[in-house]
């Protein structure tokens, strides 16, 4: 299917709705991008959270508005802890999204990866080679980075989508987001955010607090990837490396406004 570009106006809306709603999102994520991941949330007016333990990640998941489970970092009591926290979430109704770091490159979060899409995500977010890895359609790419482009893997992410009920989104040059029948492209960002860790695990965390939000759920995630990859964009124009990319980032989630992004 041919992707339909998303409208600038579109992203600004969702923007709204994260400074009006504020989503609490119980962000159960990998050891490296914690303090950026809650940071970046903050910037945006939602409100983070890491409650790792299998028991109070169960209790947690069923307050918070979203759930995030990233397995940059998984190891097998962590899966337990992460499997509790999805149950929980669906049984309190509400919204969860997976991001499948390194997944078909490694057994422990490939397996437990395929058992999560099971459970209904609400939104999945990866590179291409992770998403194909998802799909069936491949074996992963070098660690976490993929071996493929963004584009390559639409056709996967739309098979995805179909099969797990979530809105999938590939992320790249240029981000694809699918529910399965409708794709949306999503241009922007710079090469400079994929030489700091933590950009992708951080959209991640926006993808699944805008699940949370009011309006249409693949709206909501393709104007999550549009929010951080303008910011991205604005952050780099104002940095001169890795180094001070990150405070500009922040700073740009804070102060984005929908003129911007219209």
């Amino acid at each position: 299917m041919q992707p339909d570009l998303l409208c600038g106006n579109q992203a600004a809306t969702v923007l709204q709705h994260f400074r009006t709603h504020r989503p609490l999102v119980h962000c159960l994520t990998n050891d490296v991008v914690q303090t950026f991941t809650a940071n970046t949330l903050l910037a945006l007016r939602a409100s983070p959270a890491m409650v790792p333990d299998e028991q109070e990640a169960a209790q947690f998941a069923a307050l918070a508005d979203a759930l995030l489970i990233n397995v940059g970092t998984l190891t097998t009591p962590r899966a337990a802890g992460m499997m509790a926290a999805i149950h929980a979430a669906n049984n309190a109704g509400k919204p969860w999204a997976l991001d499948p770091v390194a997944v078909g490159a490694l057994q422990l979060r490939t397996t437990f990866a395929h058992q999560a899409c099971e459970l209904r995500p609400a939104a999945i977010r990866g590179n291409a080679s992770e998403i194909m890895a998802l799909a069936g359609s491949g074996t992963g790419g070098r660690g976490v980075d993929s071996l493929q482009p963004a584009e390559q893997a639409i056709d996967a992410a739309v098979r995805l989508a179909r099969s797990s009920g979530a809105v999938v989104a590939v992320t790249g040059e240029v981000d694809y987001v699918t529910d399965g029948e409708r794709t949306l492209a999503v241009p922007g960002g710079d090469v400079l955010m994929t030489y700091v860790v933590g950009t992708g695990c951080a959209l991640s965390a926006v993808v699944a607090a805008s699940c949370a939000l009011p309006g249409d759920r693949l709206v909501n995630v393709a104007g999550a990837c549009r929010i951080m990859s303008c910011a991205g964009e604005l952050a780099v124009a104002a940095s001169r490396g890795p180094g001070s990319f990150v405070p500009a980032m922040l700073d740009a989630l804070w102060n984005l406004n929908e003129g911007a992004l219209a």
